[in-house]
């Protein structure tokens, strides 16, 4: 059986099972029927209990005993295979850990799996031999010293039993007693003592120290174990082992008191299990029989013995004892004359030895210090700057917290602190007084698994400031995090731990960028030690782990439990023992490239200076604020050391730093180049800060705005602009990724700063590079608001915000607005052309014109010839079929169409499959690892947060040239792009992943936009465009799409933008398959609705086409088909419409828009219809057949499924037509540019709505009207009287009079518009307020007077303001049924007269006042949650001089006087409130009186109630009360206030 039980029990044959339920004591009539069911070893680790009692008809108890036996041998043998693993070389326990950790490859899973493994029938021998190979040594505790903190880790072997040695060294005997262990006090003492004086007795006897460890295995008395194996056992009374040793007196100890001074009390040494959470303990006895007490003496003993049949204890015959090797004997009888004889021999020896133990030669001194440093700094000669530290700490002794400086000023990126008092007095509690930091718990780690790492490590602030991970509870902390002992912590927190060591070295920072310091300040504990075990593991070797501990007992400990895992030699190499923390503090001081604690200074309004305190600079944590004296605390030997490398790296390409500044402003190097944009943007800075206006014009918020070429300098130009400025502004660059509300609040924190007086601040100068223009608008508008809620008075500059953007014509956009925007180009003035040439010439007397290369293309203009001829000789002689080629091939890839892409350093390392075996080398191992040309072409970057290294090409220009030579004829983009997709150790490497994805994403969606700085609008993304116009092959375009959609786990936005390729190329078919995919996954997205809708349209349009131009007849038959196509994009697009409504983020109407085109096309190719075209009649007869029951013979059957949908038709464009035109009122623009760049965004834009709108509410009419509408365009024409109301309602639709935009429009096109107006108003009826009119035609009737009388107020036809009045008592008398036309209308039509009566007046307010109550709700309603910038809100009318309809003065009149600027001057002459006070608006409008308390303004109603009006512009509102007057605009959210001014 024995064997059997060696043997998987998965291999046993039936006689194997058979012979092994008999030894368990199963009935031989269930053994034999199992056998005849040919039950075998893979059956019988199947079968369960019910099985076994019906189908075997088995008793439930023999079931349930071959179950339970069976289970138990399953485990027993997972135990011993895990016993067998064997070690290779020296790979320690925890190597092996992380070995195992590691995937199966298909080559070495035979030898990993134990159950398919034959080899595992060995004989007993091998497997011991096994045993002993797979087992970790460990060295016992130090002899017979007190304080030593000793820790034993579980299954470790201690050297074997020894004899004498040398009578100093102890001999060792090693007991299991696992059992006795379990026993009763009376049992357990007797064994215990009967051990420990037999072995002190025969250490006493021979002069030998020796130690008894009972806990520890002996091979002998315990099979399956290693001899000397560390198992431990139970303690629960620690007392009952000391009292144990009382035996001495009671058992006949032949000298008891020598007894006592020789053995020496039981000490408790702990046993660590990682596996386990029940505390074990090795018990250990020393034996020290000194000379001076045991001289000439011979013992005996009588040794205690528990008679189980007595049930007491009882005394042995008295024996004389002594140490034979590894045994304890007693001294034979015909021994005992020469054992004593020899006493003397002994006893000489003893002293001899006790002598010569003290005259060891004394401990070598160690250089702590340099040993420090080149741990600290990996070789260098500085810390680098942008290394990350995790440390982790116990309680931190008060006397040190003085001696923190070398912490303060390093990146550190967390702390594990098992120090529950940190915060009141600990670590914590200094670093606080100096920094800000974010305090978390070990659960604040775990990451759920919809997340990505890029969202976990903004929500914890993590790269930002310091997480401070309380490990064991914070004992001043109010939740439920408490501080527990030991055994509780590995119980609940333990598993915290391991998740959130292994996130930060798996997924937060890649291998090398960080070290990981252990600062031990006390006692050391388990949970500090599973934390070691957990990062050696996770960061697989110790090459960046530092132990720093001043106290050698506390060390002890730690390393007894470390050198196990990596060898007690490797434990030193990397532990700094008896270093005090002030040393610690002086000596990495002085390495560090910042000086400690340094103060830095920000400028105060009276031209002073004021201390920024460090803790909270980092509160306003989304800003890096540049102080007066910035860059004053870098140490002299770092400046001297590293001053040219700072430079090169400028000149090769690199971002400028302020660094670069700062060593040219004290003359370290040259200066940098003041290029001309830097002079303009000067000018423009001084302009705004000094304004010619009065000062209550400036606005609280202005912007400068830089525009540059890529890689043209526009960054160095901008951050020029700051550092000049530093001393008189407060000046800070905005960092990217944090929102506009927090980058404000942040803001007026700086601008507040120290400052006594919020009304007397510094402004200030923010600089936000390459942000879209949304975030601008953002940003600008939570100042605005910020500014207005502190108060500060209107005219005071409160922030600059210089924005720096890339652009592909930088020159065009700054003629957009000369007074705001500055452009940065490649192309050098002469001016330029000298301070380069000047620059060029020093610097190539310093360096070789290769390592400054950036400077000289820039010094050549970036010339195509040139960068051609330098890409022609760098790549001269590469190896094109290498992988570092490869690596150049997908940066330049990406580099050439992903604007500001990259590859992380840890991706390159991956593909060229680096292994880094000493981080303190990988810069050096990965460029050594790189050809001459990638040296010269890669430029290494770091992240400003993370410090994570990555590389680019040196610019993109010569990116994009590295590309075309590279590629040459052989290969193209598409295939180039191709194989960076299926580069599978890109794809898949952990570190720096979505960045990575993000930048692969973006190569194949990401459109051009002009507005993001591109040359041109793209409908796809440039490659795909590439790929399909250039490469000629819209096939491998689709290929490529196709194999990112799988790649990105068929990601609904590249099945959207096949969809969108496929309809482009007319293949409907696959255009329709990819968008339902998309819908399927996303069914509630307006954007991908948007394109399942565009894909039946395309295919409408199709098939109009073919019938448009072929030769077949227009028939129902032949139509039937597109009738169906464009029946189901109108319903796509009301599907878009619902789902649109439903997203209360953003705003798409594009729905209605497609829904408007696609029916009026439909409409088109009914009316085509041979049926209808030939007949004399026949556009009546498709009236008739679209408007009413009739359907005539021909279309009957063939369109059956269609007759109901269309004759719906003129409802649904009517709707959707209203829909834009109320849209339009609220938001009236034509001005689109600049949405966000998202994969949602609608496939086509509407660029004019308005004009748009106008077109195709007359082209809807024209179809319902054509016959009649004709004849009323000719002049001298009257109108038929028999036109029925829908018959006239199309009529006036045709016109331009279907809906108030429309109508409003032609204040704008004035082509005829009076003459049109005329007809629209004669085709309503003589007396209106006797019609029946609905609510959309009584709207559309009065706002044709408004505009007619606009347009010409003499005109007969305008009705007088009172009819209109009339007119409106018409709405419904609830509000809440009134359309919002017909409420903004109230509000103007009833707006009172200075003329009217006190009752007039009465009424009138309260029908404007009901009207605005209902308009502010249906604003919001139509806003939803976008953000405020969004809410553009249009002032259609202002209240004007005049009387009747002549007091309403249209916005569009106003353009005249502002037509001589371009489009963004002219808002912000409105903006700025200049425009308002031009001689002509003042003559033009009228000013209403009103009055402001609280920030809101208020103008007198009736019986001097309050009327509330809405401020345009919140931060022109006066905080005090005061009294003002304004102008009054009418908006489809009721009044506003305009030009407010404080009388």
């Amino acid at each position: 059986m024995a064997d059997q039980l060696e043997q998987s029990p998965n291999n046993w044959t039936e006689i194997q099972v058979s012979a092994w339920l008999k030894s368990i004591g199963v009935k031989e009539q269930y053994i034999k029927k199992l056998f005849e069911e040919e039950v075998d070893g893979q059956i019988l680790l199947t079968l369960d209990e019910d099985f076994l009692k019906e189908k075997v008809c088995m008793k439930s108890g023999p079931a349930h005993l071959i179950i339970k036996k069976r289970d138990e041998l399953l485990n027993s043998q997972k135990k011993s295979q895990e016993k067998k693993k064997p070690t290779s070389g020296k790979k320690t326990e925890l190597e092996q850990k992380s070995l195992q950790r590691l995937p199966i490859t298909s080559e070495d899973s035979s030898e990993q799996d134990p159950v398919g493994d034959q080899s595992v029938l060995e004989t007993k021998t091998a497997q011991k031999e096994c045993i002993l190979t797979s087992k970790e040594d460990c060295k016992p505790r130090p002899f017979d010293q007190e304080g030593i903190d000793h820790i034993y880790v579980k299954h470790r072997v201690l050297q074997p039993e020894s004899g004498a040695f040398d009578l100093i060294s102890p001999c060792h005997e090693f007991k299991s007693f696992s059992v006795a262990a379990t026993l009763d006090r009376t049992r357990l003492q007797a064994k215990f003592a009967k051990e420990v004086l037999k072995f002190a007795t025969g250490c006493m006897n021979i002069r030998s120290n020796g130690t008894i460890h009972f806990g520890v295995m002996d091979s002998k008395e315990d099979a399956g174990y290693v001899h000397g194996e560390v198992i431990g056992i139970p303690v629960k009374e620690k007392d009952i082992y000391v009292d144990a040793l009382d035996y001495i007196e009671r058992s006949s100890f032949s000298d008891k008191e020598h007894g006592r001074q020789c053995v020496r009390p039981p000490r408790f040494i702990e046993v660590m299990d990682r596996e386990s959470t029940e505390k074990m303990y090795v018990v250990e006895v020393d034996i020290v029989p000194s000379v001076s007490i045991v001289k000439s003496k011979v013992y005996s003993v009588r040794l205690p013995n528990f008679k189980e049949s007595a049930n007491k204890v009882e005394f042995e015959k008295e024996t004389i004892l002594r140490r034979v090797g590894s045994k304890t004997e007693p001294v034979n009888e015909k021994d005992i004359g020469d054992f004593y004889a020899r006493v003397m021999d002994r006893d000489a020896q003893r002293e001899e030895a006790e002598k010569n133990q003290f005259l060891s030669a004394p401990e070598f001194s160690q250089d702590l210090g340099r040993k420090l440093t080149i741990l600290m700094a990996s070789g260098k000669k500085f810390l680098e700057k942008e290394k990350w530290f995790i440390f982790v700490t116990n309680k931190f002794r008060s006397d040190d917290l003085c001696n923190i400086g070398w912490l303060l000023n390093m990146n550190i990126f967390c702390v594990f602190d098992f120090d529950p008092d940190s915060k009141i007095s600990g670590l914590c509690s200094g670093y606080l007084k100096h920094h800000a930091a974010n305090l978390h718990s070990l659960q604040s780690y775990r990451m759920s698994s919809d997340m990505s790492i890029k969202e976990f490590t903004s929500n914890l602030h993590l790269f930002e400031q310091t997480s401070w991970i309380f490990c064991n509870g914070r004992s001043e902390f109010k939740g439920s995090e408490t501080p527990c002992d030991e055994m509780t912590w590995i119980k609940t927190k333990m598993t915290f731990l391991r998740e959130s060591v292994s996130l930060m070295c798996k997924q937060i920072l890649p291998k090398g960028t960080f070290q990981v310091i252990f600062l031990l300040t006390s006692p050391v504990e388990k949970p500090l030690l599973h934390t070691f075990y957990e990062f050696f593991t996770d960061m697989e070797g110790h090459e960046d782990i530092i132990c720093i501990c001043e106290s050698l007992e506390n060390f002890q400990r730690w390393q007894s439990f470390a050198e196990g895992s990596c060898g007690r030699e490797t434990v030193n190499n990397f532990s700094i023992v008896g270093m005090k923390m002030s040393h610690v503090n002086a000596t990495v001081q002085k390495i560090q490239p910042v000086k400690a604690c340094a103060s830095k200074y920000l400028p105060v309004f009276v031209k002073a200076i004021c201390l920024l305190e460090t803790n909270k600079e980092e509160q306003m944590g989304s800003l890096e604020i540049l102080t007066v004296n910035h860059c004053d605390e870098t140490s002299k030997d770092f400046i001297s050391e590293e001053k040219a490398n700072i430079e090169q790296q400028f000149y090769r390409g690199g971002r400028v730093t302020w660094l670069n500044f700062w060593l040219a402003e004290h003359k370290y190097v040259g200066e940098v180049i003041e290029r001309d944009a830097y002079h303009d943007v000067c000018r423009l800075l001084k302009d705004v800060l000094t304004p010619k206006t009065q000062n209550a014009d400036q606005t609280p918020v202005t912007s400068i705005h830089i525009y540059h070429h890529p890689g043209s300098g526009g960054s160095t130009v901008a951050r020029q602009v700051l550092w000049n400025n530093r001393k008189d502004l407060r000046c800070a660059v905005v960092k990217p990724s944090y929102s506009a509300s927090v980058v404000a609040q942040h803001a007026v924190d700086l601008r507040e700063y120290d400052e006594k007086d919020l009304q007397r601040c510094l402004p200030v100068l923010l600089l936000i590079e390459d942000s879209d223009k949304e975030y601008l608008d953002d940003l600008r508008n939570e100042l605005e608001v910020a500014v207005n809620s502190k108060r500060i008075q209107y005219g005071s500059l409160c922030f600059i915000l210089l924005s720096c953007r890339r652009s592909h014509d930088p020159e065009e956009r700054c003629k957009e607005s000369a007074s705001q925007n500055v452009s940065v180009t490649h192309k050098l003035s002469t001016e330029e052309k000298r301070k380069f040439a000047g620059k060029r010439q020093v610097l190539e007397e310093r360096y070789a014109p290769l390592f400054i290369l950036t400077f000289v293309l820039m010094s050549e203009e970036f010339t195509e010839s040139y960068i051609q001829d330098f890409v022609e000789h760098l790549l001269q002689g590469i190896d094109r079929k290498s992988v570092v080629t490869r690596l150049i091939h997908y940066v330049a890839l990406l580099n050439t169409y992903v604007q500001n892409s990259f590859i992380s350093q840890s991706h390159c390392e991956a593909l060229l499959a680096l292994t880094m075996y000493m981080e303190r080398f990988r810069r050096h191992e990965f460029e050594r690892s790189l050809s001459d040309q990638a040296k010269l072409a890669f430029l290494h970057l770091r992240d400003d947060k993370t410090h994570i290294e990555s590389i680019r090409i040196i610019h993109p220009l010569v990116a994009k040239e590295i590309l075309q030579q590279l590629l040459g004829s052989q290969q193209t983009h598409s295939s180039l792009a191709m194989d960076l997709l299926c580069e599978s150790v890109l794809f898949e490497h952990r570190f720096g992943r979505e960045e990575y994805l993000s930048f692969l994403r973006a190569l194949f969606i990401r459109r051009s936009r002009v507005s993001k700085g591109d040359k041109y609008d793209s409908f796809f993304s440039p490659l795909i465009e590439h790929v399909c116009e250039n490469e000629k092959s819209p096939e491998k375009a689709i290929e490529l799409l196709k194999e990112a959609f799988e790649r990105f786990h068929r990601d609904p936005f590249f099945a959207q933008q096949l969809a969108r390729l496929h309809y482009t190329y007319e293949k409907f078919e696959e255009a329709k398959y990819w968008a339902e995919t998309a819908a399927k996954q996303l069914p509630n997205n307006s954007y991908i609705l948007d394109t399942k809708g565009q894909v039946y349209r395309k295919w409408f349009q199709a098939k109009c086409k073919a019938i448009e131009h072929g030769t077949i007849p227009i028939t129902a038959e032949n139509t039937a088909e597109a009738v169906e196509t464009a029946l189901k994009a109108l319903d796509c697009f009301q599907e878009c419409e619902r789902a649109a409504a439903a997203d209360m983020e953003n705003i798409n109407n594009s729905g209605y828009f497609a829904e408007v085109e696609v029916g009026c096309s439909l409409l088109k190719l009914i009316s085509s219809l041979q049926v209808f075209a030939n007949r004399g009649n026949g556009h009546s007869e498709c009236m008739k057949y679209l408007l009413t029951d009739y359907i005539p013979e021909e279309l009957e059957d063939v369109w059956e499924p269609f007759h109901g949908r269309l004759k719906k038709l003129h409802r649904i464009l009517q709707d959707a037509l209203e829909w834009i035109s109320e849209d339009l009122s609220y938001f009236q623009t034509d001005i689109v540019e600049d949405e966000e760049e998202i994969p949602e965004s609608p496939e086509e834009k509407i660029r004019h709505p308005l004009k748009w709108l106008a077109k195709k509410s007359s082209e809807y009419g024209k179809y319902f009207s054509e016959a009649y509408s004709a004849s009323i365009l000719k002049p001298g024409q009257s109108i038929p009287t028999n036109l029925t109301p829908l018959q006239k309602r199309m009529v006036i639709c045709h016109l331009g009079g279907g809906n108030m935009t429309s109508i409003l429009s032609k204040l704008t096109d004035q082509r005829d518009a009076v003459c049109l107006l005329e007809n629209i108003i004669s085709l309503y009826p003589s007396n209106p307020v006797k019609a029946k009119f609905n609510q959309r035609d009584i709207v559309n009737y009065i706002v044709s007077h408004i505009t007619l009388n606009c347009l010409s107020p003499q005109a007969p036809k305008v009705a007088s303001l009172k009819d209109l009045q009339a007119l409106c008592y018409q709405f419904p008398g609830d509000k809440r049924k009134c359309l919002p036309s017909a409420l903004f209308l109230l509000t103007l039509i009833f707006w009172p007269e200075d003329n009217d009566t006190a009752q007039e007046k009465e009424t009138k307010y309260e029908i404007v006042q009901s009207a605005v109550e209902h308009l502010e709700k249906g604003y919001w309603t139509k806003m939803k949650d976008i953000p405020q910038r969004k809410r553009r809100l249009y002032t259609h009318f202002f209240l004007g001089s005049g009387n009747g309809l002549d007091k309403f003065v249209h916005k569009r009149k106003f353009e005249r006087i502002t037509k001589v600027f371009s489009v963004s001057e002219k808002r912000m002459k409105w903006f700025k409130g200049e425009a308002w006070k031009r001689p002509e608006i003042a003559t033009m409008l009228k000013r209403v009186s009103g009055w402001t308390e609280d920030g809101v303004v208020y103008l007198e109603g009736p019986q001097k109630k309050k009327f509330n009006i809405l401020p345009l512009h919140v931060p022109s509102v006066p905080y005090s009360n005061e009294n003002i007057n304004f102008y009054l605009g009418f908006t489809f959210r009721g009044p506003v206030a305009c030009n407010i001014v404080v009388k």
